[in-house]
């Protein structure tokens, strides 16, 4: 296991406790941005209006801590706004999202953690799997369609993005693209492919391409992704789509939000390269969902429950959809601001949340074709 991650709101990693910053005056920008004034209050319903109504007072003064695995900008304008709305504090640890799952295994019961968030589904399907998530309440996962929480309604999904495959427009062209992501592994794109595959998002596409293929194809298939790679291997799709943008290769599987942050970034002007997808239901063109989870062990249950509620909120998605996080929203019907393709144009593989699962068949692989 690696040594514990902390972020300051810079992004820049150090190793002490990050406690979440409360920045109204940023908040009222972003709300002003989004179109909305003043930020309504949440509509309280089901079990979430209840607890509200038995103990809103008394929630308000608690601290939780969050065990934070998605991009530390996008929690944070997220976690502003709830202390602002609820007056709940929220201490935030930030890490590696695989990183945070197994301290919270070996904490188990004695974890600190209250809620956890995570980048993609299988962190959260294992902790599942082990027992450590207490069910979150109805009224939070109607707010999201079903196909996204967890199926056994531990979790609840609060935004989205899709693989496919990013491009240096200078050094392939049209004709040279891929269908499949299955091609990469073809002999033309030797020394042409950039690869991240200690990158928690690569697990969703080697798990879709195992369902696809089988096995024995799928282990032939990362071997073939191997050696055309070569010495482009790269840490994680940040530096993946910058070295792909660069020059430095040419083509790379990540997921879409990682180069539109790039080009928010650096301006359109200075992009060399495109972000396209996979044909339809190809197994590189996988839905990861992003969640979140209340820990069975969380002394503050009800404070932790209605930091995910908010997440799911109106309120908490329009964050999301105005910010430059570029993920769709799956909350309360909001749809995403950003000038990326609408979520329901997209045609990705129907692979489910549940056939994703733990990622551990994904590793497995991984391991057995000495990718990692």
């Amino acid at each position: 296991m690696r040594l514990p991650v902390y972020r300051q709101a810079d992004g820049v990693r150090r190793p002490v406790a990050r406690v979440a910053s409360r920045v109204p005056a940023a908040l009222a920008a972003l709300a002003a941005l989004a179109g909305l004034g003043t930020l309504p209050a949440l509509a309280p319903a089901g079990a979430a209006a209840s607890a509200r109504a038995a103990g809103g007072s008394r929630s308000s003064r608690v601290t939780i801590t969050l065990y934070n695995g998605q991009h530390p900008e996008t929690t944070s304008a997220l976690v502003a706004a709830f202390e602002k709305r609820t007056g709940i504090r929220v201490v935030v640890r930030d890490g590696d999202e695989d990183q945070l799952a197994d301290e919270i295994l070996e904490e188990g019961g004695s974890s600190p953690a209250d809620v956890f968030y995570s980048e993609n589904s299988p962190a959260l399907e294992d902790l599942q799997s082990h027992g450590l998530l207490a069910k979150v309440w109805a009224s939070t996962l109607e707010e999201v369609p079903r196909r996204y929480d967890s199926p056994e309604g531990d979790w609840v999904g609060v935004s989205a993005r899709v693989s496919g495959f990013v491009y240096n427009t200078r050094l392939l062209s049209r004709s040279q693209l891929p269908r499949s992501v299955l091609d990469l592994a073809s002999p033309r794109y030797e020394g042409k492919l950039a690869l991240a595959p200690t990158e928690t998002d690569f697990q969703p596409v080697v798990t879709a391409v195992e369902r696809a293929v089988g096995h024995e194809k799928a282990l032939r298939w990362l071997e073939g992704l191997k050696r055309n790679a070569g010495s482009h291997v790269y840490p994680d799709d940040e530096t993946l789509t910058a070295a792909v943008n660069s020059g430095q290769v040419a083509i790379g599987v990540v997921n879409d939000y990682y180069w539109y942050r790039l080009r928010y970034d650096l301006g359109a002007p200075r992009m060399r390269s495109v972000f396209a997808y996979f044909a339809p239901r190809d197994p590189g063109y996988v839905v990861d969902v992003s969640g979140a989870a209340v820990l069975r062990s969380s002394r503050h249950r009800r404070a932790a429950e209605e930091l995910l509620a908010f997440l799911v909120s109106r309120e908490g998605e329009q964050i999301l959809a105005h910010s430059q996080s570029y993920e769709y929203p799956l909350g309360s019907g909001v749809g995403t601001a950003q000038p990326i393709r609408p979520f329901d144009e997209l045609r990705p593989d129907p692979v489910t949340i549940a056939e994703l699962g733990e990622g551990r068949a994904a590793l497995a692989l991984l391991q057995q074709a000495q990718v990692l």
